[in-house]
């Protein structure tokens, strides 16, 4: 395994800065190896993430709020405690209708997140 793509074993999310990734949309990417990545994705209510698509498989699980999900073209309201299942090139994105957080786990890593 690269260890250049790995993170701490423990990590504290107090000590993990956002990053703003659009309007009232931001992130903290947490543990990840270049197999696996876990991100929180924080989101005001009216935010929206946009409709792309990308090769990765996602989970997602609604950790706060409600959200419109549309994944290829079928939009349904997720609320906390549900998730949600993205296959490799599925066009989805979502509509947070109330303050929210989601929790993304990707396969393999993004590595498009990751600054250099």
């Amino acid at each position: 395994m690269d260890h250049s793509m790995t993170s701490a074993e423990f990590l504290f999310g107090e000590e993990i800065q956002w990053e703003v990734v659009g309007e009232g949309v931001k992130r903290k990417i947490l543990a990840f190896d270049n197999r696996v990545m876990l991100v929180n994705v924080y989101f005001e209510a009216g935010a929206i993430g946009s409709l792309h698509e990308h090769y990765h498989t996602q989970v997602t699980y609604v950790a706060k709020g409600k959200f419109d999900v549309t994944i290829n073209g079928v939009t349904k309201l997720l609320k906390e405690g549900d998730s949600f299942y993205i296959p490799p090139h599925a066009i989805h994105g979502v509509l947070c209708l109330e303050e929210g957080m989601l929790t993304d786990v990707f396969s393999p890593m993004r590595e498009d997140f990751m600054k250099y």
